[in-house]
């Protein structure tokens, strides 16, 4: 199945409704049955594992591993930033760095089921080894150190880890494609992201374990704390506090509680050594800016800037390049979902409530 839109239905579907002139979504979506051959799941006896927990994909998929039911081990650089998950006697919080050993050791003790969600997506980074390149691959490296007890992992990683920085305008990218062609200077994340997924597999490879790995696009969604305005929420920010125009750029995105359902659901539906594109719709930044238009009281900015100004803003702009402008304005991409929503039980949804959710939610943050 080729996205922008899945058109299987899914269980359980997510429905939406207008009130005053707002998306609202409402999810529904059940628990899905274990798989037969898989071993038990412990939930609410052994805790599952969650790293990046306060990240934005790893704080939704904590607040669904609890809404489910399961005991959580939320692991976080900054114990502080926990005052954003809801108070559950199922959670419970570690202090851990992906660059500490024996921090890492603690964490993982006694658990079966590890969720690898941190990792770093800095745009307009300066220091791409130390804020984007080095958490995930050498994190991963470290993680794989001591998971020796672990008997299933799910694994975050990117669309960015199938997309080519080269590409063709229009070109479909499947599960079957890896980012081959990045570098630690050239397409950081891209590069990141592979590299820590193969080091994952490589480490899976003889392993008794069950290792399924997330591929989602842009992330959007309600946010949990004004930390994850940053990274992929920054396209939407565009919207709320930037110029009055748009950029010719297309944004493939998904909703972040997909994202953390697809996790959840990973843990017992999730085929081992699969891999899982995430991803919903694909859309100019001008059908955004219409969408919200649409969908909310206030006018969104539509009005597409010429490519030469475009150029001109990236000189000054502190998070835009000239070269990163080049391979993105007035191209896009598609990914073949294949059966990831159907296997995974993902609701269906209209896609306008996760942006009206998302621009609403940053509103909130002022």
């Amino acid at each position: 199945m080729i996205s922008s839109s899945p058109k299987q239905p899914a269980k359980g579907p997510a429905r939406t409704r207008k009130v005053s002139n707002t998306a609202m979504r409402i999810n529904t979506s059940a628990a899905p049955m274990r798989q037969e051959d898989d071993p038990v799941l412990s939930r609410g006896v052994m805790p599952v594992l969650v790293t990046g927990a306060s990240g934005f994909i790893g704080a939704h998929v904590v607040c669904q591993l609890l809404e489910r039911g399961f005991s959580v081990r939320a692991m976080l650089r900054d114990t502080s930033l926990s005052m954003m998950f809801p108070k559950d006697e199922n959670l419970e919080i570690v202090k851990g760095d992906l660059f500490d050993i024996e921090s890492l050791k603690a964490a993982v003790s006694g658990c079966e089921d590890v969720i690898h969600c941190a990792a770093a997506l800095y745009v307009g980074a300066k220091d791409v080894k130390r804020d984007v390149v080095d958490p995930s691959v050498v994190g991963v490296q470290n993680l794989c150190s001591v998971m020796d007890g672990v008997k299933r992992i799910i694994h975050t990683s990117s669309v960015a880890a199938i997309r080519s920085t080269d590409y063709e305008n229009g070109k479909v990218f499947s599960r079957k494609d890896w980012c081959d062609d990045a570098s630690e200077t050239r397409n950081s994340y891209g590069f990141a992201k592979a590299e820590a997924e193969r080091i994952m597999r490589e480490w899976a490879k003889d392993r008794d374990v069950r290792l399924v790995t997330i591929h989602p696009s842009i992330v959007f969604g309600p946010i949990l704390h004004k930390r994850h305005l940053e990274g992929s929420m920054s396209y939407l920010k565009h919207f709320i506090k930037g110029p009055p125009f748009v950029l010719d750029v297309h944004i493939n995105f998904v909703d972040v509680r997909d994202v953390a359902i697809a996790h959840v659901n990973a843990l017992e539906k999730g085929v081992d050594r699969e891999r899982y594109i995430i991803h919903k719709e694909g859309m100019w930044m001008k059908e955004i800016g219409q969408t919200l238009t649409n969908n909310l009281p206030k006018k969104y900015a539509t009005r597409k800037l010429p490519s030469i100004f475009a150029y001109l803003l990236a000189v000054f702009h502190p998070k835009l390049s000239v070269n990163q402008l080049k391979g993105s304005l007035g191209n896009h991409v598609g990914y073949d979902v294949e059966d990831s929503f159907s296997t995974l039980d993902l609701p269906d949804y209209d896609v306008a409530s996760t942006l009206v959710d998302s621009v609403n939610s940053v509103k909130a943050q002022d």
